[in-house]
């Protein structure tokens, strides 16, 4: 391992470290900071470019064996990822002057791209804890939303209950195993041993908590909508497809059989049922998006009963056609009177009249979710 090789892997995480210490520096050094927003929106837009030169030119490399990895492949899908995180940053610049918001969003963002490239199961918890634990904290930021403390601490336990599944889950195949490497899960997928059996469910249901899949999916409405509009869209988008990138990344391209078969094909299923069902009846448009995303997972779990070679292009197209839908319904819900009317579909009743172009924009999104 050398210095040049963990620099040229790790292109994307410096960046957005160096954003995260800058804007530490800035906030810090100035009394009124300013800039934030623009020092974000060119530190993520140099990271999704040097992710993409990285992917195009077929870099590939392992600077830390066993625990942190790139190829082309891997560094395509944080590209796109990191590509919808710049939206989401034009839309906070009417709810986030400055303050914690940025350096919190580059700090989960880092999160992300660790997780992408993570070969062992240390890498990925750390990936996955920095990607949701400050999402705890954004979906407070909801300045004058009285349901922001409830839907965080909703978001919070349930969030470290899903932690703890996934721990006890990887602290049986360690017994069975001796290995932390990722390659240990897919190699007791087909195992009849009771412990690897247990350690896979738990596992599996630690993702299905984290992407809010039927039962487990009773935090997403509410922390969806105690958010803020700009951080209900991030966690709609980049959070759903980290949690489901780190998925695919566990289970690679193995063929999946026995019981897990029934088990990814029968909670899935009823999440795309509920979920659609549900998202008909609300009032609250985040509401709507959260039961949406909800079976929108549930669609794209479907994607590891397929073809293992496949399964990853099949997954990023969908969650970049997925992640631009939904930016384009949130950029184009017209501003109100405060952020809980902004929030009401009522408001949208007469939008033709009123802004023809938005409304025929949330008309696509919500023809293409």
């Amino acid at each position: 391992m050398s210095w040049q090789s963990v620099f040229a892997a790790m292109l994307p995480e410096h960046i957005i470290l160096l954003g995260i210490v800058l804007l530490l520096v800035l906030e810090i050094a100035s009394a009124k900071p300013r800039g934030a927003l623009a020092l974000s929106l060119l530190i993520v837009s140099a990271a999704t470019a040097a992710a993409t030169w990285l992917s195009f030119a077929g870099y590939s490399a392992d600077p830390f064996p066993g625990h942190y990895s790139v190829n082309p492949q891997g560094l395509l899908a944080k590209a796109v990822v990191l590509a919808l995180a710049v939206p989401v940053l034009l839309l906070a610049r009417d709810d986030f002057d400055e303050g914690p918001f940025y350096p919190l969003l580059l700090s989960s963002l880092y999160g992300f791209c660790l997780l992408l490239s993570s070969d062992s199961f240390l890498t990925l918890f750390l990936g996955l804890e920095l990607m949701s634990l400050p999402v705890y904290v954004l979906v407070l930021l909801a300045f004058g939303r009285p349901e922001s403390p409830e839907a965080a601490l909703k978001y919070l336990v349930l969030g470290g209950t899903a932690t703890a599944m996934f721990l006890m889950g990887v602290s049986l195949l360690y017994g069975g195993s001796a290995n932390l490497a990722l390659s240990s899960f897919t190699g007791a997928l087909g195992s009849h041993d009771i412990m690897a059996m247990a350690a896979i469910i738990l596992v599996v249901l630690a993702f299905f908590l984290k992407a809010a899949i039927v039962p487990f999916h009773a935090w997403a409405p509410d922390a969806y909508e105690g958010a803020s509009l700009p951080v209900t869209a991030y966690m709609a988008t980049i959070i759903k497809a980290g949690v489901l990138l780190a998925a695919l990344r566990l289970f690679g391209t193995s063929p999946v059989s026995g019981s897990m078969v029934d088990l990814l094909a029968i909670l899935p299923l009823v999440s795309i049922v509920w979920g659609n069902l549900a998202a008909m009846r609300q009032q609250s448009f985040r509401r709507m998006i959260a039961y949406s995303s909800i079976a929108h997972a549930g669609y794209l779990f479907y994607a590891f009963l397929g073809d293992g070679p496949g399964r990853y292009q099949a997954v990023v197209f969908y969650l970049l056609a997925y992640g631009l839908m939904n930016l384009l319904a949130f950029a184009s819900i017209p501003r109100g009177e405060d952020d809980a009317t902004r929030d009401r579909l009522d408001h949208l009743r007469g939008l033709f009249q009123r802004e023809p172009y938005a409304a025929l924009m949330i008309g696509i999104a919500m023809l293409s979710l």
